[in-house]
């Protein structure tokens, strides 16, 4: 019986708004390519944020949808950031199957500021604090969440150090995000995002070990050990580093082409991809079983201009309701009918 895996020329194109898994088996290397254009475009279309907020959320939107994509469960991914610089908190939220949706909370005078001044890359917006990831199993199951701290770097450096300190598996993490002009828009431009994983896997454990890390109180006179990098992955991580962003966001240059290009001395492997859309979970009726679980006081302080008008943060789609919809008085209603 023939088992030899069969070989092909890589595609010359790739649909957008996927994730291809591939592998190098010689250097024991995995990772997986993300492309997006329109899930990307509609969720940062639809928040018209400042270009550098809406660039940083795009490669948190990348970054989300390459970690969440490895789960081999029904759940949900959760990516949050919390800092001091001028973007306070990212949220992103992926779900098994692709469905993706995002928000972003910031100053906006210190936003403007530092477009001003010059200072407004993803490490300068974010400042220092903290970058979560949450997985989610549903509610039988324990939530597992690990945590990284943001020190003025990107979203790269802190997946970096995520998966040094939390997952101890060697990784490198290539994010891009533009706006594409298309030909004949007049003008219009949409968002583009792409991003590459590379992680170090090989069978015999030992091969994965890494220097210690710094414990910050190494008594005087005592060395760490240095332990050397496996070959395989410093070529690994050599070639991948030479990624440039137009490739990972140019439509012209396929996801398979891509990984061709970087490993096809080695031999890659590519799997069957996954599709990503951008698809919020908020609806009218969970916000009215939202707000029929407030208190009266509550519903009646919502009130205003005869309506409660609640908007969904990840989609920016805004829910009008009747006082009477959901239990609630309007005061003011009630002092113009006495009058």
């Amino acid at each position: 019986m023939n088992i030899d895996i069969p070989t092909r020329s890589p595609l010359p194109r790739t649909a957008d708004d996927t994730i291809l898994p591939f592998e190098v088996a010689a250097l024991d290397l995995r990772g997986r390519v993300v492309r997006l254009g329109p899930a990307l475009d509609e969720i940062l279309t639809r928040h018209n944020y400042p270009l550098p907020v809406s660039k940083l959320l795009g490669e948190a939107v990348a970054l989300a949808a390459l970690f969440g994509s490895s789960l081999k469960f029904d759940g949900r991914f959760i990516m949050q950031t919390q800092g001091d610089g001028p973007v306070r908190m990212l949220v992103v939220d992926y779900v098994t199957g692709g469905r993706i949706r995002a928000c972003a909370r910031f100053d906006k005078a210190r936003v403007a500021d530092a477009i001003a001044a010059g200072t407004a890359s993803g490490g300068e917006l974010l400042g220092r604090g903290h970058l979560a990831m949450t997985i989610d199993q549903g509610s039988d199951m324990n939530r597992y969440q690990g945590l990284v701290a943001l020190e003025g770097g990107g979203l790269e450096q802190a997946a970096h150090e995520y998966f040094l300190r939390s997952e101890q598996i060697p990784t490198r993490v290539r994010l891009a995000v533009a706006e594409e002009m298309r030909k004949g828009d007049s003008g219009v431009t949409h968002w583009r995002a792409g991003g590459i994983m590379l992680q170090f896997l090989p069978e015999a454990p030992e091969r994965m070990r890494m220097p210690d890390l710094d414990p910050g109180d190494v008594p005087e006179g005592v060395t760490l050990d240095m332990v050397p990098e496996d070959d395989a992955w410093v070529e690994g991580k050599a070639l991948v580093e030479t990624v440039e962003d137009i490739e990972l966001i140019d439509p012209d240059i396929s996801t398979e082409r891509l990984v061709y290009r970087l490993f096809h001395e080695r031999g890659v492997r590519v799997f069957d991809s996954a599709n990503v859309e951008a698809q919020c979970s908020c609806s009218r009726d969970n916000v009215e079983a939202m707000l029929q679980s407030f208190s009266q006081d509550d519903r009646d302080h919502m009130v205003e201009d005869g309506k409660i008008a609640v908007t969904c943060e990840f989609c920016n789609r805004t829910y009008d309701f009747a006082p009477g919809e959901v239990g609630a008085h309007d005061s003011g209603a009630s002092e113009t009918g006495a009058n």
